[in-house]
């Protein structure tokens, strides 16, 4: 498909207006939580350096999760808004890592869903449905991804690094730059293990994400493996508001932070002492305003998707991602204080938690969120108490 003209089977001309029914999303929740629990068991197991919860995310496609965002026509469950948002919660309160690549993959179904035509919606279902795993990556290198021609035929040139899942993710979504500067969405297939280097992954926490560089230079792109138009990745405001959803896995981590800032209180006999008693106070305090901005932002977000607004939704849910961001690092701080020296020693579920969490809530560009979210509010005439109505 080329850049420049539009296919009357993209995915614009595709509707899928249900919604999941309230009890089926009250089931996926439970599973979801059940998914937690297990992998809050094998956290510590795989938490080391290039790791892959890969007994987790089976779980992820036994309990329907890895298809549910999927019409329910196409075999899904149409899950989207404030109900994905208490499944990522739940994932997130369970492992960060595996939230992280959970989010990953629910927001490449997305975009095939939105941008895609007939016959990537068709082929990334059914993949989903066997329990695939997709992924999103953004990131280049210095030189970027450049998506050249060669003999008539379209190759890949260069690296994305930071991809989280590579090496077990078979269908990323990637973007790639052409010769005539148009930004593409390229999903090209892969095998398990293949141009993935995990080395340059270091950082403290989210060591189980199995997050390193993928070479893609040689790599033939078949047409059908383009998906929409120039430009389409960064279209607003799905771009943007989709941010509330990684919010939603970080708010599932602070959740796990509160249960055993609490449980050590009960363990040690200090939850009387008032100092520990207002420093609980204030933990569930922050970890429920993150969770009133990410509720709030998912319901906006779904709306503004419906009635192509986009100013309003971008606006807020950037103050959102980085409302959530305060209301962690502050959460960090209360619970680091409470139990002092042992929640930073391993294995400690505190010092691994805080951990990930820490990496995880380092998302790109918190002061161009801030700034343009903002310069929206200076602009907009409506009063204070409907800005967001």
């Amino acid at each position: 498909m080329s850049a420049g003209s539009k296919s009357p089977l993209s995915a614009e001309v595709i509707s899928f207006p249900e919604a999941a029914a309230p009890a089926r999303s009250r089931c996926l929740r439970s599973d979801a939580h059940d998914v937690g629990v297990r992998a809050f068991d094998h956290a510590a197991a795989y938490d080391e350096d290039g790791a892959f919860p890969a007994s987790d995310v089976m779980a992820l496609h036994e309990a329907g999760l890895l298809a549910a965002t999927l019409p329910q026509g196409l075999g899904g469950a149409a899950l989207s808004g404030p109900a994905l948002g208490a499944v990522l919660q739940q994932v997130g309160w369970g492992s960060l890592p595996l939230g992280r690549l959970l989010e990953g993959h629910v927001n490449a179904i997305g975009l095939v869903l939105r941008y895609g035509d007939r016959g990537h919606i068709s082929r990334i279902a059914e993949e989903a449905r066997q329990g695939k795993l997709f992924g999103v990556w953004n990131t280049d290198d210095a030189n970027n991804l450049r998506l050249t021609s060669v003999q008539g035929r379209r190759r890949l040139e260069g690296r994305k690094i930071l991809a989280s899942g590579a090496g077990y993710v078979e269908r990323p979504i990637i973007t790639a730059t052409d010769e005539k500067g148009h930004r593409l969405m390229v999903m090209p297939r892969l095998r398990l293990g293949e141009r993935a280097d995990l080395s340059q992954w270091t950082a403290q926490g989210m060591r189980a994400s199995a997050s390193g560089a993928v070479d893609f230079s040689g790599m033939v792109v078949a047409h059908d493996e383009i998906i929409g138009h120039d430009g389409d990745y960064e279209r607003q405001p799905a771009f943007s508001a989709g941010a509330w959803r990684f919010a939603a896995v970080h708010l599932g981590g602070m959740a796990r932070l509160l249960d055993l800032l609490r449980d050590h209180l009960r363990r040690t006999g200090r939850g009387q002492d008032a100092h520990q008693a207002a420093r609980l106070g204030q933990a569930a305090i922050a970890t429920e305003t993150a969770g009133l901005w990410v509720e709030r932002a998912a319901r906006i977000t779904e709306v503004a998707l419906e009635t192509k607004s986009h100013e309003p939704v971008v606006a807020y849910v950037n103050l959102a991602r980085l409302a959530v961001e305060r209301a962690g690092l502050d959460l960090m701080e209360l619970v680091h204080r409470s139990v002092g020296l042992q929640g930073f020693m391993r294995p400690h579920p505190i010092e691994r938690v805080s951990r990930d969490l820490a990496t995880y809530l380092r998302q790109p560009g918190p002061d161009r969120a801030l700034t343009s979210a903002a310069a929206w509010v200076l602009e907009c005439e409506k009063p204070a108490l409907d800005l967001w109505l």
